[in-house]
């Protein structure tokens, strides 16, 4: 009877700290307790561009959570080519009590999808990626081919203002990447929706982070003869050149305008609260296993394209409204073999044509509905009709 006994006491106290411990764990990642740590491959102080735009994200998650300053730990300028520099950076994180990272570069991806197995009790959420786990690691990213389509729009609109057919893109790569390459064709595909006769030459970079080349390939194609600058890279240089040799542009990941007020449109941008926050939050609420990965577009207010500076064309925002509201509604997307076009009224058209590769061969016949989002952020590697390499 008394090991009876003992043994009974033994399991209410194994009992006993087994809900204790339970209990604990489902509030050690409380709004009070909760530490977040951000991988930054620039700085936000600059003031524009991705980094900037990321943090801006953060904040916003940090005041819809009423989190405090001391609960958000940032790491600046680093670089997504130094694997050891990357990995001490995010394990400084985790020491400090870190308990959701963000890595915003792409080039994050397989340092933190090894760390994730390294800390399981971590979570790790991995911007432009596209690997994930089914425990602690996901990726986010959104439809910016949309935001892009419509800075096409507006660029469109202005060749014909200025008679230049000729847009340039400056950008960080481009075939080998489908986050550059569908940017790019939907760039072009929304110019040509006002524009017939609008084609794009591109430069790549090679680099996410390319200051000085930024400049440099921008002036490139405008002594090319392109009239308008777009960009798919981290810093405004390349609008800043645009206005310094008196033609026009559309920036991305913030409004550039403040940056080049003469020749600035409009910018492709990131709503990355929307995504922060609910992340931050699932973690709060024991739900990450629900959050899942991310890609959001207009339709969840996650993308978008800046204010409409002076220097867009007329009724420009009456052509961009009548195609977010495609996008709002779902009935229609960028990839698909459903043109778009204008009246001579400004009013929109759909039409079923092939949607075709730059080398004439066809991608989506005529009526076809877009191509899957496997492909978009994937394996798109080829250009559409009108995009020219340089």
């Amino acid at each position: 009877m008394k090991k009876v006994l003992a043994l009974l006491v033994v399991l209410v106290m194994v009992s006993a700290v087994t809900v204790a411990f339970t209990s604990c764990e489902s509030s050690a990642y409380s709004a009070d307790s909760i530490k977040i740590g951000v991988i930054h491959i620039g700085d936000p102080a600059d003031g524009s561009g991705y980094s900037f735009t990321h943090d801006q994200g953060i904040v916003a998650m940090q005041n819809e959570l009423k989190l405090k300053d001391s609960q958000i730990m940032r790491k600046n300028n680093v670089g997504d080519e130094d694997t050891a520099v990357l990995k001490e950076a995010i394990e400084d994180c985790i020491a400090q009590g870190c308990n959701i990272i963000f890595g915003t570069s792409y080039g994050y991806m397989d340092t933190m999808a090894a760390l994730a197995v390294e800390y399981p009790d971590v979570y790790f959420s991995h911007g432009t990626g596209y690997k994930s786990n089914d425990t602690n690691f996901n990726n986010y990213f959104g439809r910016i081919y949309q935001a892009r389509y419509l800075a096409g729009v507006a660029a469109g609109l202005k060749t014909l203002e200025t008679k230049n057919n000729k847009l340039g893109y400056v950008a960080a790569y481009g075939t080998e990447l489908a986050e550059t390459c569908s940017g790019i064709n939907a760039f072009l595909l929304g110019a040509q929706s006002v524009n017939p006769e609008a084609v794009l030459d591109v430069k790549v970079l090679n680099s996410w982070f390319d200051p000085a080349n930024e400049t440099a390939f921008a002036e490139a194609l405008i002594e090319g003869g392109c009239g308008i600058i777009a960009q798919h890279c981290d810093t405004p240089n390349p609008q800043k050149a645009a206005e310094n040799k008196g033609v026009f542009g559309c920036g991305y990941n913030s409004d550039m305008t403040p940056d080049a007020p003469d020749a600035h449109l409009t910018a492709p941008i990131w709503h990355w609260g929307v995504y922060y926050t609910d992340a931050v939050k699932a973690v709060i609420d024991g739900k990450w296993a629900d959050l899942g990965n991310y890609y959001g577009g207009i339709k969840e207010g996650f993308v978008d394209i800046s204010a409409l500076s002076d220097n867009c064309a007329k009724d420009t925002k009456k052509y961009i409204d009548q195609v977010t509201d495609l996008f709002k509604d779902g009935s229609w997307d960028v990839f698909s073999g459903v043109k778009l076009s204008f009246d001579a009224d400004g009013n929109l058209v759909k039409t079923n044509a092939d949607l075709k590769k730059a080398d004439g061969s066809v991608i989506v016949a005529a009526g076809g509905s877009s191509v899957e989002d496997s492909v978009i952020t994937g394996t798109m590697n080829y250009y559409v009709l009108g995009v020219t390499k340089k």
